[in-house]
């Protein structure tokens, strides 16, 4: 369209070239015929970014929504704060640096081209550019992996008795000393095209280990479980408390021509589902609740 990523960032990039890079991911599964086929609006389909990070020094925002108006003002999302965390900012700093070296340069003159002897994502060879935008992505999630194992090697090692007990004594002498961590924070990055599916094995080894005292709450705008996820919710023990998006708080609820009709899909799949469930004689242990706010829309997903 005429406002798009492309036109709202151009003056930031004409003004400030030294300070503003914009990347914008192309996936290499729209390509060929399949890209002119398919209009804009319904691309999204096919594969796309989805990261929503914002970094403040050593804050960091993980959200689930863009900074589009509708988003500050009725829209039920999800937000979480990590404050004077730098370690988090560091990974998310290097992994948003990473994606964008893998993804279209926008220039000032509102052109796009890649990174020198970077593939194209859909001119180019698509095994030769997932393979390095595996190979770029990897080098951030190991590279951290690599400082949390050395890590923890030095508070280990730390605690051992009388190993350090100067330093520590030091440290709580100028009023360093950290107390012990009571929170672990596990980013997990899905992006299949490149074959990194860490967030997809952890989830479902989450969901294969939940016992039968365990509870899970799940919660999702669009409601479009996966098979294995499926299979894995109705064959375990654990209970299991889903919302879901009622649809009228669908995004798309209104919507013109085919878009109109995504709310009554979702409501089909979920049908089909608690169908199953019932059919099961889960009910008592799988529930389906749907959030409804008038004049609102809902889009968390956790």
């Amino acid at each position: 369209g005429r406002k798009n990523s492309r036109t709202m960032l151009i003056p930031l990039l004409q003004r400030f070239p030294e300070q503003v890079r914009v990347s914008l991911f192309h996936t290499p599964n729209l390509r060929g015929l399949l890209r002119l086929l398919i209009p804009e609006r319904f691309n999204e389909t096919i594969g796309l970014q989805h990261i929503k990070v914002y970094l403040f020094d050593d804050n960091v925002i993980l959200s689930g929504a863009n900074l589009s108006d509708l988003y500050f003002t009725n829209r039920q999302d999800r937000y979480v704060l990590l404050r004077d965390s730098p370690e988090i900012a560091d990974f998310f700093t290097e992994l948003v640096d990473a994606i964008g070296d893998v993804s279209l340069q926008l220039q000032q003159d509102d052109t796009v081209q890649m990174m020198e002897g970077m593939e194209h994502p859909y001119q180019g060879d698509k095994v030769a550019y997932c393979e390095i935008a595996n190979r770029r992505v990897m080098e951030v999630i190991n590279s951290a992996r690599t400082r949390q194992e050395l890590l923890h090697a030095k508070t280990v090692h730390s605690s051992q008795p009388g190993s350090s007990l100067l330093s520590q004594q030091g440290s709580q002498a100028s009023g360093s000393l950290k107390p012990e961590p009571d929170t672990w924070i596990y980013p997990l990055i899905q992006m299949k095209p490149f074959g990194i599916q860490i967030d997809e094995m952890v989830t479902e080894t989450l969901l294969t280990e939940a016992e039968r005292d365990a509870r899970i709450y799940l919660t999702t705008g669009y409601f479009n479980l996966t098979q294995a996820y499926m299979d894995l919710i109705l064959g375990t023990r654990a209970e299991y408390r889903i919302l879901l998006a009622s649809p009228e708080v669908n995004g798309f609820f209104g919507a013109k021509g085919v878009a109109g009709a995504i709310p009554a899909a979702y409501v089909y799949i979920e049908h089909q589902f608690y169908s199953e469930v019932c059919y099961l004689q889960q009910q008592e242990r799988v529930q389906l609740q749907e959030y409804s706010r008038a004049g609102w829309t809902f889009h968390a997903k956790g």
